[in-house]
């Protein structure tokens, strides 16, 4: 059984994978442990097989802002750091859908695709896609295995949102969360290092491409 380590295991999608992993799991998150501290992440890394991602601090940098907080961009790199320093093998960062525009975009439209130039809808969504850009740095020069997840929106209550539509069609139910990072843990390897995939389950009116190398797709989906 993989050990993992879930950096921001408090926050909304840490709880449900707490709850939702059969993996052997470590929680890291303030006020005990500071993903900001590198000494904090390299010293709990020790002895995992696998980094969960999901620390963000959202004080001026929600995806409804203006504004971008550098301690973001400091947090990832100290996760992916750490990782190499530690000798783990593999990392999974919480990316977000908000690294392309998706809100009032045609149905009609080609699907969105991973691998498409991003096209960030705020200051928050550009910060997700510098941490893919450094995750593939990490992958390229240092070997390690770096998986981006587009999250869509994972709630509390689990249930789909009401309005607005757009928020409605990129909703993640919480056991399509759960599936996606259990296939994510379990591939034996990441093809080339990298990989970015979206988070969303299948919603009607999805405008993002799930198409991923570890097998996943959704089970669950919002309908109109």
């Amino acid at each position: 059984m993989k050990k993992v380590l879930i950096i921001g295991s408090d926050g909304v999608i840490g709880s449900v994978l707490r709850k939702g992993l059969e993996h052997q799991t470590t929680d890291f998150d303030l006020p005990e442990f500071d993903a900001e501290k590198y000494s904090h992440l390299y010293e709990k890394a020790k002895g995992h097989d696998v980094l969960i991602h999901l620390a963000w601090d959202f004080e001026g940098d929600g995806w409804l802002g203006e504004s971008l907080n550098p301690d973001n961009a400091r947090i990832s790199f100290n996760v992916f750091q750490a990782a190499v320093d530690a000798g783990v093998k593999r990392v999974i960062v919480a990316s977000s859908v908000h690294a392309d525009k998706f809100a009032g975009r045609d149905i009609s439209d080609e699907l969105i695709k991973p691998y498409d130039l991003p096209t960030p809808d705020s200051p928050y969504g550009a910060g997700k896609v510098m941490m893919e850009a450094l995750g593939r740095y990490y992958a390229d020069a240092k070997g390690l295995e770096v998986i981006c997840i587009r999250f869509g929106g994972i709630n509390a209550n689990d249930t789909p949102p009401e309005h607005p539509y757009s928020e409605r069609q990129v909703w993640l139910s919480q056991r399509d969360c759960v599936e996606l990072i259990k296939a994510c843990i379990d591939v034996d390897i990441v093809p080339g290092n990298y990989a970015i995939l979206y988070g969303v389950s299948d919603n009607s009116g999805r405008l993002h491409d799930v198409s991923n190398p570890f097998g996943w797709h959704p089970y669950d989906g919002a309908q109109q």
